[in-house]
């Protein structure tokens, strides 16, 4: 009897140390599956069409942190695409895009850090502080697909190395070192920057290139305060050398966003944002953009929800100048370069984590712009046939969390 207590007491001393290991780290397996459905009007001499799209947001990841004592931890989580239609997220436009695309193992949010009294730090490949401020001012709107009002705000949101992407500003940047402060009774300030090693990356190949001494990099800072019905963000982010080495070749933006909620049911939110960028030999552009957003909840499951976006023309001291990829067309001494879209829908709550929107939305070029819905080309006729075009869908939209 005295033997089989003992053999009990070593193996439970032996365990010990391993459970309380066990116990101090933490593993959490999360996702979203998402597709959207839409009747597709594409405007001057383009057929309709319906199509089928995982809007962003879409992802399977892991996380979890340790706990080392004395009140610090390191933490960790590694996020990646999972499109739920089967095409792993269009892998020929994929392979054309290089490492700026989403697809790939830990290709979303993915990060290793350190967090304690100091607030917290990570590195790997995160959403800018100017993204977090921008999306807090999306209400009644998706910030992807034919819902998405990001294309026209901030030229998109996905993932991009440092150099690509000029008119890109809700960014998931690569190789990326960010801090977020402790929170204050609400508030809260997080900082990042992208290292070198990215800047020198070929988008199209992947491949550093020694051979020039370009260091372009996203230096991004932004503030938030979420205290009850309110929530408010103020950021700024600098993308210097992204047009060459030489010469004042530094775009920056300022964004102010929020959002705040009436009897705890209808929210109302907003963005502004105001882009700069510096094009060489005394020549610059701006575009300023924002947009305005209601979601309603009638009662139970059911509410209604709403949103308008503008952009501004591109404008230019030297006529014909683009900053570069994104959709933002050239600047026009006739003006006319912006663009309205706005929509309309009901959204039902089948759960805390599975939702459904029925919508329409419409999208107005101005005369000389040619922007598009999400998801949807703007090619395919002539030139002037997509400048001043209309598009317009219905949309359905279904997502569960998990």
């Amino acid at each position: 009897m005295n033997k089989k207590l003992m053999a009990v007491a070593v193996a439970g001393a032996l365990s010990a140390p391993a459970l309380a290991l066990a116990q101090a780290s933490t593993l959490q397996i999360y996702g979203k599956a998402v597709f959207e459905y839409g009747l597709v009007d594409q405007g001057n001499g383009k057929p309709n069409m319906d199509t089928l799209q995982g809007p962003g947001g879409q992802a399977i990841g892991f996380k979890g942190e340790e706990a080392l004592g004395g009140g610090l931890s390191v933490w960790y989580q590694c996020e990646s695409s999972a499109d739920i239609r089967g095409d792993g997220g269009a892998a020929s436009t994929a392979a054309a895009a290089g490492p700026s695309n989403g697809d790939g193992f830990c290709s979303r949010n993915s990060a290793l850090g350190m967090k304690g009294g100091f607030g917290s730090v990570g590195v790997g490949k995160w959403d800018t502080p100017f993204k977090n401020v921008m999306l807090r001012g999306e209400v009644g709107a998706e910030d992807t697909g034919l819902f998405g009002v990001s294309q026209y705000t901030s030229g998109g949101s996905t993932g991009a190395v440092a150099g690509a992407n000029r008119t890109l500003w809700q960014r998931r940047q690569h190789d990326n070192i960010r801090y977020n402060s402790p929170n204050f009774s609400g508030f809260q300030v997080s900082a990042s920057f992208s290292a070198a090693n990215s800047n020198a990356v070929n988008p199209a190949t992947g491949v550093s290139n020694a051979s020039t001494n370009a260091k372009p990099r996203v230096w991004s800072i932004g503030g938030l305060y979420d205290n009850g019905p309110l929530s408010l963000g103020l950021a700024y982010e600098r993308h210097s050398q992204f047009a060459g080495v030489g010469g004042s070749n530094d775009d920056h933006a300022w964004s102010l966003s929020g959002s705040y909620t009436f009897a705890g049911k209808v929210k109302v939110g907003g963005s502004y944002i105001k882009q700069d960028y510096d094009m060489g030999a005394g020549t610059s552009a701006d575009k300023k953009a924002w947009l305005v957003g209601v979601d309603w909840a009638l009662s139970g499951p059911h509410s209604l929800w709403a949103n308008y976006v503008s952009a501004g023309d591109t404008n230019s001291n030297v006529v014909a100048t683009t900053p570069g990829a994104g959709g933002m067309p050239a600047s026009n001494a006739a003006g006319g370069t912006g663009v309205k879209k706005w929509g309309i829908g009901y959204q039902h709550k089948f759960s805390k984590r599975t939702d459904g929107k029925l919508g329409y939305v419409r999208l107005d070029n101005d005369t000389n712009a040619n922007y598009n819905l999400m998801g949807v080309s703007n090619t395919g006729t002539t030139a002037a046939a997509r400048l001043g075009n209309s598009q317009s869908a219905w949309v359905m939209l279904m997502r569960h969390s998990f």
